[in-house]
């Protein structure tokens, strides 16, 4: 990127919040936007600041992590989200995902992977694994399942045989360049592609089209 990624950080903790920026701080190309200590501070903070990247803590004691990142995804234009916990498998998280949320962060993350990780929520790469996807929907039951997992399976009828081939890619947890080897495309065209499916299926980013696959494959396998 040409200019500086611009991070809000998001956490009741300060010194959480003060280890966050201090890591962040130290890379060239992230600038601290500002920080706030809970979620009711978040929809200020955007205007004022427009950051690039939100790192938003889930609980949280006023306005919870998770109503947060709801309510500043259905705006216009919206920075991403990474929400921050400190379980592997937390149903709030999932349910951030679903919200529009690009991927989650441990608060024990290494710094170098913590940098790295926003760089690539920046460039609109999500960051979860394929491993954490499934733990994360295994983890959760819900009474709404069965009807989310058929709506999965209608929504990825809308696709075209390619942009099929190309979500099950990002349901795998595949970067673009990884995709565009294993279907012998370019990696603009897969861009092009992934565009087309959030387009189609209404979605935020590509972490909730890698949640449909998912649903839509334990449809098939129930």
């Amino acid at each position: 990127m040409d200019r500086r990624i611009k991070v809000l950080i998001v956490d009741d903790d300060a010194l959480v919040r003060a280890g966050l920026s201090m890591i962040l701080a130290g890379a060239g190309d992230i600038e601290i936007a500002g920080e706030a200590a809970d979620g009711d501070q978040v929809p200020l903070m955007v205007a004022e600041h427009r950051p690039d990247v939100v790192l938003m803590d889930i609980r949280m004691s006023r306005v919870d992590g998770l109503t947060a990142t709801e309510a500043l995804r259905a705006t216009a234009n919206p920075p991403e989200v990474v929400v921050l916990t400190t379980f592997h498998a937390d149903a709030q998280v999932l349910r951030a995902l679903r919200a529009g949320a690009a991927g989650f962060l441990l608060k024990d993350i290494h710094p170098a992977d913590l940098v790295s990780a926003v760089r690539k929520v920046a460039a609109g790469e999500p960051i979860l694994s394929p491993a954490v996807t499934r733990q994360l929907i295994s983890h959760v039951s819900d009474g709404g399942a069965g009807g989310r997992r058929d709506r999965a399976r209608v929504h990825l009828d809308k696709l075209s045989v390619r942009e099929r081939e190309v979500a099950v890619a990002l349901g795998e947890g595949k970067s673009n360049a990884e995709i565009g080897a294993e279907l012998y495309l370019s990696v603009p065209t897969v861009k092009a592609h992934v565009s087309r499916i959030l387009t189609k299926l209404g979605l935020n980013n590509r972490v909730q089209i890698a949640l449909i696959v998912h649903d839509a494959e334990a449809a098939d396998r129930s």
